[in-house]
């Protein structure tokens, strides 16, 4: 069954092809470290998690690289400002190496505390410092630089295409713009390479053939992805502000070094949004995974509410909304722990199943499809076997959950209660009702519930 994803490059849904036979290169754009991520930025990444995972579920194996931004992301995306390391380093009172290794730390800790898989690779900006300057030096030899006092940047006018991703008005820019152009020759040029400030030392800064000082931020991930996947691979993600700036800058420098556009698709997912105005962490509206979990919500119940939605709509959120995600996800769990093993996935749902998050990732009406197998009329255990199937997309960790009490629960009395179910559904009641009086007599209590049974002590 082909598995279609929307290209922004092409702005459609096409067939998805991988350029290689052994792999498929994924690179999502990482977070620069210099502050904890709030819970609208980890919806990119969960939504980046379940293509990983779609991918994966249709047979390929995927080499997933993820960049950590330790350096060079300045507080203005007009290369203005100080770098938000060096901010977050005056901020916190620590060196910018330290705060770039608890983030960096804290930041992982959320992924694995939400069950998304493992990157392949993660790669930093400070430890491929040689690499952006060979990126660099081969920009130069091309003719797309220029130097001024402020540093290297990237000439846009020599591209008659730039900014094509976010199908970018240049000519209006220009007209409209009010932001003063400084030394830079057009308002899209960006920088390769600052020079350290004459007057003061960084933190971080390197030697280069242009002068001390640190690089760029958009040119760390054609670098790093350059390296680590070659210079045109399957499919680039990240969050939907990247495609006006950072993306379109990438795909520049790649077309200029190396003649691609970096990746065959460009997928973005879209933002939460905290009443009318999206999730960041300078308006103040700044949720912690660790602020759900304080207040008593299941970190995987906010995965599940974000497979409620698209990841091409922006999700509202709210807590009445998230509490109904806890609900659901604790049924589904209860559910699904109820139903005994043994069984065999069923093909057509499996079949159904494949087909919506084929298209484009349509996570919702999975979801919808989900809930309709466990009301269906399928067996117990072929739902068991079918759903555990499908949580290999959803990722909600369903087989390793367990009840608060079952641990307590001997594992003769569990077994005792799989058997009587074994006569239930051989229609045997009378041995099914014996095994409950036994159950009831050594004080566990077993009931019986639209998708399986579950196992109580009195």
């Amino acid at each position: 069954m082909p598995l279609y994803l929307y290209d922004n490059w092409e702005r459609q849904l096409r067939p998805f092809q991988a350029i290689r036979n052994d792999w498929v290169g994924l690179y999502c754009c990482g977070p620069t470290v210099y502050d904890y991520a709030h819970i609208g930025n980890l919806r990119t990444y969960l939504f980046e998690d379940i293509l990983r995972r779609t991918l994966e579920f249709n047979g390929y194996t995927v080499r997933h690289i993820v960049n950590i931004t330790d350096v060079g992301h300045l507080v203005s995306d007009a290369d203005e400002g100080e770098d938000k390391m060096e901010r977050g380093s005056r901020k916190s009172g620590k060196s910018a190496w330290e705060i770039a290794d608890y983030y960096s730390a804290v930041f992982k800790n959320d992924l694995t505390t939400l069950n998304m898989l493992e990157p392949t690779l993660w790669c930093k900006a400070t430890e491929h410092i040689a690499e952006q300057i060979a990126f660099i030096q081969v920009l130069e030899e091309k003719g797309y630089t220029y130097a001024n006092s402020d540093g290297i940047y990237f000439d846009t006018d020599k591209q008659d295409d730039y900014g094509y991703l976010a199908r970018l008005n240049r000519e209006g820019l220009h007209a409209g713009s009010r932001v003063a152009l400084g030394e830079k020759k057009s308002i899209t040029d960006f920088a390769l390479w600052k020079f350290s400030p004459a007057d003061s030392a960084r933190q971080m800064e390197w030697d280069s053939p242009w002068g001390r000082g640190f690089p760029g931020w958009h040119i760390e991930c054609s670098a790093m992805s350059a390296k680590y996947l070659e210079p045109w691979f399957d499919i680039h993600c990240g969050g939907e502000d990247h495609i006006a700036i950072h993306h379109s800058n990438e795909i520049a420098q790649n077309q200029a070094c190396h003649g691609t556009r970096l990746a065959n698709f460009w997928l973005h997912g879209y933002f939460l949004q905290l009443d009318a105005s999206k999730m960041s962490k300078s308006s103040g509206d700044f949720l912690r995974l660790q602020t759900l979990i304080d207040k008593g919500i299941d970190p995987l119940a906010y995965r599940y509410l974000c497979l409620t939605a698209h990841y091409r709509s922006q999700l509202q959120f709210n807590w009445d909304a998230l509490s109904a995600a806890q609900t659901a996800l604790g049924r589904l769990r209860e559910s699904y722990f109820a139903l005994p093993d043994g069984g065999e996935y069923n093909s057509g749902y499996l079949e159904r199943f494949t087909h919506e998050i084929n298209q484009d990732l349509n996570l919702p009406r999975a979801i919808a499809l989900m809930w309709e197998l466990l009301k269906s009329d399928l067996s117990a255990a072929d739902k068991k076997a079918t759903l555990t199937r499908f949580d290999a997309v959803f990722g909600l960790d369903l087989a390793n959950w367990q009840p608060a009490t079952v641990a307590e629960i001997p594992a003769e009395i569990q077994a005792l209660a799989a058997t009587r179910q074994q006569h239930r559904q051989a229609k045997n009641w009378a041995a099914a009702d014996e095994v409950r009086s036994q159950l009831k007599a050594r004080g566990y209590e077993v009931e019986d519930t639209a998708t399986g049974w579950l196992l109580k002590a009195l």
